[in-house]
């Protein structure tokens, strides 16, 4: 069979990895000169399935309205006269409650388990470098009251069966040594050893390489227009050039840019775009970096060690397609790694980049079948597309193929949201 995937981004790349190595005919369209350019280009870094939670849940209402005043603030909403953002909230708000949430939560952990464990499997097959380590996330809390409220997140995790350990400020230490340097900043943490960390970008950029070596064709520079269809099937991709691309299947992996391309086939995509931003900085002092992840959960800002960099990422704003690069977001980025690890790396030669994250209003990705025979989504991953994308790309390759996957994936598909 002949598949189509719309999107080279890291969950593009990954489904076209996984549809090769089932031995379909992949080709791969792209808009950018090259893979993983838009939103996998320079995200948080983490691979963080303990962490994998919605946005929606019982208190947030309440929580980002005192975000909304915070100087430093996590979430920032810019008014907009656009009933799309206004409806996506609705959805959110919907959500917020505790039955959404267990059963939102768990389909994001069971795909996000089986997605660390797909990824660990793809590069011991392939031996693929990304400046990944696997040393765990460290959630740091500043507070008591953070601190006292753990017990919320750990009942999800026992739930689940996900590992962790509830740590003083000795632990945190023992954890992430370059802390010791600014006692005081924190009262303790939540560690999840089973999260790993890499650079999403280097990785798409070698799977892409590999894909092309199993015969995947990439054309990259490739613009889409619309999606021809006629009898209840997509008949062709036809470009902003005029050109008309034809396959067998189709995979929408477009990110915050698929529900427009979807809307025209009658096909409601709940995905909105969430702006986040990050600096990335050399380090300068080995001893003085993190050695994997820390989360300021104070900032909701993830400090994470690539290689001889480090990678500060954050913020959820609300600006819709908006790349405008807001010094107040930097400021936030930088507050949170100057408090925690000041002699690590150099702000002064940090770059500032920020990308759409393709939120969906429960916080579960949308990756399987559509109304339209022939077309499949893999999409709406949110702040967690480099966490789930190989086993969301394995997950989607068996429903293409008509294998029973290895992971229940009927509730993650679009008509959810029908029902």
């Amino acid at each position: 069979m002949h598949v189509m995937i719309l999107g080279g981004g890291v969950v593009g790349v990954t489904s076209a990895y996984y549809l090769a190595k089932a031995g379909h005919q992949v080709t791969v369209l792209e808009r950018q000169p090259g893979a993983g350019l838009e939103t996998s280009f320079a995200n948080a870094g983490q691979v963080s399935p303990g962490y994998s939670a919605p946005w929606a849940a019982p208190g947030i209402p309440v929580k980002a309205l005192k975000w909304l005043m915070m100087r430093h603030r996590p979430l920032v909403l810019w008014p907009r006269l656009e009933p799309r953002l206004y409806g996506w909230l609705a959805r959110m708000l919907a959500n917020c409650n505790e039955d959404a949430y267990t059963r939102n939560k768990g389909r994001m952990v069971r795909l996000a388990e089986y997605s660390r464990d797909v990824l660990r499997d793809l590069r011991a097959e392939t031996g693929i470098a990304y400046d990944h380590r696997e040393k765990g996330t460290l959630q740091l809390f500043r507070t008591q009251k953070q601190l006292d409220h753990v017990g919320d997140d750990t009942k999800v995790l026992d739930a689940y069966g996900v590992p962790y350990e509830v740590l003083d400020p000795a632990g945190c230490i023992a954890a992430e040594p370059a802390l010791a340097r600014v006692g005081g900043v924190f009262v303790g943490g939540l560690r999840l050893p089973g999260d790993e960390t890499g650079d999403a970008h280097l990785f798409t950029k070698a799977l892409a390489v590999l894909c092309q070596e199993m015969g995947v064709t990439i054309r990259y520079g490739v613009s889409i227009a619309r999606l021809d269809h006629e009898g209840g099937r997509i008949t062709a991709v036809e470009t902003t050039t005029g050109e008309r691309l034809q396959a067998d299947a189709y995979v929408a992996a477009l990110g915050s840019y698929t529900p427009a391309l979807l809307r025209p086939l009658g096909i409601a995509v709940s995905v909105y775009p969430v702006k986040g931003y990050s600096l990335t900085l050399p380090i300068t002092d080995a001893e003085a970096a993190p050695v994997s992840t820390v989360m300021d959960e104070t900032y909701k800002v993830a400090i994470t060690r690539l290689g001889e960099r480090i990678r500060v990422g954050g913020t959820a704003e609300l600006a819709g397609f908006s790349h405008v690069l807001r010094d107040p977001r930097r400021e936030t980025l930088a507050r949170s790694v100057t408090d925690l690890f000041p002699a690590g790396g150099d702000l002064t030669k940090a770059t500032f980049w920020t990308g759409l994250r393709p939120m969906t209003p429960d916080g579960t990705p949308i990756v399987g079948a559509t109304r339209v025979s022939n077309l499949f989504t893999n999409t709406g991953h949110g702040t967690l597309g480099w966490t789930m994308a190989c086993g969301s790309g394995r997950l989607l390759a068996d429903l293409v193929t008509g294998r029973t996957p290895e992971i229940a994936g009927d509730d993650l598909a679009v008509d959810r949201y029908a029902a």
